[in-house]
């Protein structure tokens, strides 16, 4: 039996950190777009989290260019 042992790099890192990010940032932004607030607009709340994902994904375009070194 081949044993091989999964190792996280900084690229797949980067990779998940942005996708993750982007992700999340394009369903805060689908959520207000399809259930709008009575208030209207995005609330602090939803600001704080799009900054959050939004630094997720700029870390992890960070990480990408670092290659295949391990996390």
């Amino acid at each position: 039996m081949l044993s091989t042992k999964f190792t996280l790099t900084k690229r797949l890192l980067g990779l998940l950190m942005l996708i993750f990010g982007a992700g999340g940032f394009c369903a805060i932004v689908a959520i207000d777009l399809i259930r709008p607030a009575h208030e209207g607009g995005i609330g602090p709340a939803q600001q704080i989290a799009l900054i959050g994902c939004a630094g997720l994904a700029i870390v992890g375009l960070t990480l990408i260019p670092l290659g295949n070194d391990p996390a």
